[in-house]
């Protein structure tokens, strides 16, 4: 089933096409990927499904209904959450309290203290955070606050799950982790759309990628598909990642 469709998205700032007549979809359980070089357009397609701006033209469906011009809080309320390329957390807070903000934020919002502490908890054992639950935020590594990020997100209750650069900073470890909570994520039914450098990643844990170039959508596929695709290899991949594969 389709979760999200757009359809002739663009976002023009000043003369420039940041996103330039892309079409896109995402079905219901996939992992997207979505790639492509510095200034591709791909954050400004985040902040357009996440309604941080609106698309002129275009319009954008989630579960068939359109929420081209929906308010950030109504899309979040209605089941789609995202973190950020530059992490925001509410540093001066416990890192408990980052996450109570998203469920009461979220798709319930007549949810009680005591159901959004149990269920802050739970995500933070989830997500590997217990034991700095009452530590401030900004005293987290940078890893542990995109972790913060993501239970914050889950709080929320979401049917799709925006990851902007979820793994940039990451060393080899805290990667491979990130990986396995993004399969874990999956496998709990939610639907992820993820903007990713890390090849590895890309690779490894997406169904299906897209690659944006100046604005424009250049390819769409599996990832061997990507990985083989010369127009993709010339203007993002390289000839060394190709030949490697």
């Amino acid at each position: 089933m389709r979760i999200l469709d757009g359809k002739g998205v663009t976002k023009y700032f000043g003369g420039l096409a940041a996103v330039d007549d892309v079409d896109f979809h995402v079905d219901q359980g996939e992992v997207v990927g979505l790639i492509g070089p510095n200034g591709a357009g791909k954050t400004t397609l985040f902040n357009l499904i996440s309604a941080t701006y609106a698309p002129k033209p275009g319009i954008i469906r989630f579960k068939d209904t359109n929420i081209t011009h929906k308010k950030p809080y109504q899309i979040c309320r209605m089941g789609i959450a995202r973190t950020f390329q530059i992490v925001k957390i509410f540093a001066n807070l416990p890192v408990i309290e980052n996450v109570r903000v998203g469920a009461f934020f979220g798709e319930s919002i007549s949810v009680s203290s005591a159901t959004a502490t149990k269920e802050s908890l739970e995500l933070l054992e989830y997500v590997g955070l217990s034991e700095v639950a009452n530590t401030p935020a900004r005293d987290l590594t940078l890893a542990n606050q995109k972790r913060l990020e993501v239970a914050r997100a889950l709080a929320t209750k979401p049917e799709l799950l925006l990851l902007d650069e979820l793994m940039a900073g990451l060393n080899q470890t805290e990667v491979a982790e990130a990986m396995q909570l993004i399969t874990s994520i999956r496998d709990k039914g939610i639907t992820i759309v993820m903007i990713e450098h890390v090849m590895k990643a890309i690779m490894n844990v997406c169904d299906r990628i897209i690659v944006l170039h100046h604005g424009k959508k250049i390819a769409e596929g599996t990832p061997q598909e990507i990985t083989h695709s010369e127009k993709v290899i010339e203007v993002y991949l390289g000839e060394d990642h190709a030949g490697s594969e």
